[in-house]
């Protein structure tokens, strides 16, 4: 350092005082960091305001560049530039990562700023309170997210606004710690209302009165492992809407200490960081808690009344509703429910009015997706689907795998669904579907608080199987798939789809699988079904008399021994594949454009990441820009010369309305497209032209009639004037033996 060289003396911290934090909603007990060993430096006065260092980005700026400060000039301190504030946050609990908020007043701050660093547990050098210089020489200002933030410009970033992390190793020569001031964090008191006109208080701590999470929050954790999600928090209650007037979110980190406790759940004051994610022209208002004792909304001491004093809410629920009491309820088991439901004919609905409840074990959820919006449950007399209008429903801790649930029957609809008997609600439109209401799960299911539990399986014999079994997590022994569903996938595409299975005897059972499943990382529609014989782990369903077997994840289906007749299937060689992984067509591959302006078949990888295909568009950007196309994709020849069994398969995706590509085989390519005897192949294409996204498998697109022959395969893409898709092809694979 050199301008304020004479009053920068380093000095090291003797020793710090131990402090304890008691949470109202959980105890949090914290050590004081240890500053023993660190450097700070002695109080001066920055020459510049967090104002200031914000205005180098958003003033005078119209190309939204991110602006690089001037790098530091050796022996010359007239060019050091210095802002100072107070660390208004802490990454102690793990729910702020890599991030430093300052704000520039210890009580009634005017601005905030968000400082990206790449540090981890940076509260042990500059603790929430202590004052900091940061020497913004070198340093770059930029946005994320609509937040203006200090970084640095690497040239790695994907955005000209974005800025990257300062490397841990060049944040101690650049942010510095004040020897001896610090300070307790005042929060300002602001409203959700005000959010909009109070932007410059983002990354100061805030806090919010009379507020509460929203009721799709209520009785959840914060998140679940590994993931960050938002809950909602309102404030302003709207009696005769039944809405809040004002809402914000609160973001939530599964690696947080806290991500597994619960969700307050009553109203009270909340302290939380204040910023926002702006997408385009929508802006989210968010806050980031530093530690849940900084929310007082639940428990703590009594009220005048004797009751906690966070209820009744603003939406009007009296008492706290996670709290499972049996008091005046009739304990019910499985078999029970579905008694109540007498001769229910199919479609049929019956509502549950008494005051019943049952306790039953969640044996299968939608982590892999191949459920989608309902959960399993099962006591010793039977189980039952739980229909609930909410996805991901496994990340919320009530619902693993194992657990026990309380529920409360009474209000609750039982419908016969083609034959089996369902729990859900009476609402029959379309986005809701006879499901549970995401606003209401907190009514009915409980958790025991009990730990999870290994789920038992039920064995049977496909002959064994009877109604009772409906909703059972079953084991079915000595399995396999069908000859005719070897080699194909377990999904033909996104929708539903078939398998078979049979036992040794020849008796068979319907597999039923999803195309939303994603198993080991991998689509169902992308995975070759197992091809030995083993057990085989399902819920039992049935759909007009049929039963059908649903699984959850791979494992499930254990099928590695060999098989009935002692054959050891073996899966079809891959003799040439292509995943355009590196970009680019290789020699490999020969684009033929016969019609249009200059647009061909080429490689992107927009929205996939680092993972390219092949991709064709006959739209020059824009509603009326379609154009006449007719554009050729032509694979190398491939010799199927001693096969016995060949097949072509690959994936592809479609976005927006147009002609359908088509898929050609020959085994005499002349050149010309036109001169060459092309066959058409009936493989299954993407037909979802309203979103990007799905990948949909073609299949095993058989190609016994060139065997012994050369073949190329081809896709023919083809647009109007008033028409023009976008297709995408991907994992593209000629197999034979």
């Amino acid at each position: 350092m050199k301008k304020y060289n004479s009053i920068l003396k380093y000095m090291f911290i003797a020793a710090a005082s131990l402090w304890i934090t008691v949470g109202c909603v959980h105890d949090d007990k914290y050590d004081e960091p240890n500053l023993d060993g660190y450097q700070c430096v002695a109080d001066f006065q920055a020459n510049m305001t967090l104002s200031d260092l914000k205005k180098k980005f958003t003033v005078n700026n119209p190309t939204g560049a991110a602006y690089v400060f001037p790098a530091d000039k050796p022996n010359d301190p007239s060019d050091d530039l210095y802002i100072e504030g107070y660390v208004s946050s802490t990454d102690e609990t793990g729910n702020i990562y890599k991030t430093i908020y300052i704000q520039d007043a210890l009580e009634n701050p005017t601005h905030g700023f968000t400082i990206s660093v790449d540090m981890v547990s940076s509260y042990t050098r500059f603790p929430q309170g202590s004052k900091i210089y940061v020497k913004v020489n070198g340093l770059a200002v930029g946005t994320y997210g609509g937040v203006v933030q200090l970084g640095v410009k690497t040239g790695a970033e994907s955005a000209i606004n974005g800025v990257s992390r300062i490397p841990e190793k060049l944040a101690p020569k650049v942010i510095s710690r004040s020897c001896t001031t610090r300070g307790n964090i005042k929060p300002l008191v602001i409203s959700i209302a005000d959010l909009k006109s109070k932007e410059d208080l983002i990354g100061c701590l805030v806090e919010l009165n009379n507020v509460e999470f929203d009721a799709k929050a209520l009785c959840s954790n914060f998140a679940p492992n590994g993931q960050t999600v938002d809950k909602v928090i309102g404030q302003n209650w709207d009696n005769v809407a039944k809405v809040y007037k004002n809402t914000a979110v609160v973001r939530n980190s599964g690696y947080s200490s806290f991500a597994n406790q619960y969700i307050p759940a009553g109203k009270g004051n909340f302290k939380g960081i204040f910023s926002k994610f702006q997408s385009g022209s929508n802006t989210t208002y968010q806050f980031y808690i530093n530690k849940v004792s900084d929310l007082d909304m639940e428990g703590g001491p009594l009220g005048p009344d004797g009751k906690d004093k966070h209820f009744p809410r603003q939406d009007d629920i009296q008492e706290n509703p996670c709290r499972f009491s049996n008091a005046n309820l009739t304990a019910k088991t499985v078999a029970d429910i579905k008694q109540l439901a007498g001769g229910l004919a199919p479609n049929g609905l019956v509502q549950i009015t008494g005051n019943f409840y049952v306790k039953a074990q969640v044996t299968a959820n939608d982590e892999a997706g191949n459920l989608f919006k309902y959960l399993y449950v099962e006591d010793a007399t039977g189980g039952i689907k739980i229909n609930i209008n909410k996805t991901d429903l496994f990340q919320d801790a009530r619902f693993k795998v194992g657990k026990d649930l309380f529920i409360k029957l009474n209000g609750l609809y039982i419908r016969n669904v083609a034959g089996e008997l369902q729990l859900g609600s009476n609402d029959a439109t379309p986005a809701i579907g006879y499901r549970m209401k995401e606003e209401d799960v907190y009514k009915y299911l409980y958790d025991s608080n009990e730990p999870a539990r290994a789920v038992v399986a039920s064995e049977r014999s496909i002959s064994q199987l009877t109604t009772a079994d409906v909703g059972r997590w079953i084991k079915i022994k000595d399995l396999e798939f069908i000859n005719g569903d070897l080699g194909k996938t377990y999904a033909d595409g996104t929708a539903l789809s078939n398998r078979t299975l049979e036992d040794c005897s020849g008796k068979t059972i319907t597999l039923r699988t999803s195309g939303r499943g994603i198993f080991a990382g991998k689509a169902a529609s992308t995975i070759e079904v197992a091809g030995g014989k083993g057990d085989v782990y399902a819920i039992l369903s049935v759909f007009n008399g049929t039963y059908q077997l649903w699984f959850t994840k791979l494992p499930d289906l254990q099928l590695t021994n060999p098989r009935c007749d002692g054959s050891i299937y073996t899966p079809l060689p891959v003799l040439y594949k292509d995943d355009f992984a590196s970009g680019g067509f290789s020699t490999d591959w020969t684009t033929v454009n016969k019609e249009g302006p200059n647009q061909f078949w080429g490689t992107s990888n927009q929205g996939n990441g680092t993972n390219y295909y092949a991709m064709m568009n006959g739209n020059a950007g824009g509603a009326g820009n379609n154009f006449v196309n007719e554009d050729w994709l032509i694979s190398k020849a491939v010799s199927l010369v001693g096969k016995s069994k060949a097949v072509v398969t690959f994936t592809t995706d479609v976005r927006y309305a147009g002609n359908a590509i088509q898929v050609f085989a020959t085994d005499n390519y002349t050149g010309d497209v036109t001169t060459t005897n092309w066959t058409t192949l009936p493989a299954i294409l993407d037909t979802n032209t309203n979103a990007f996204g799905d990948w949909i498998s073609s299949g095993n697109v058989d190609l016994s009639a060139f065997l012994g022959k050369n073949v190329r395969i081809a896709f023919k893409y083809t647009s109007t004037t008033s028409a023009a898709s976008t297709w995408e092809v991907d994992d593209f694979k000629i197999k034979g033996q």
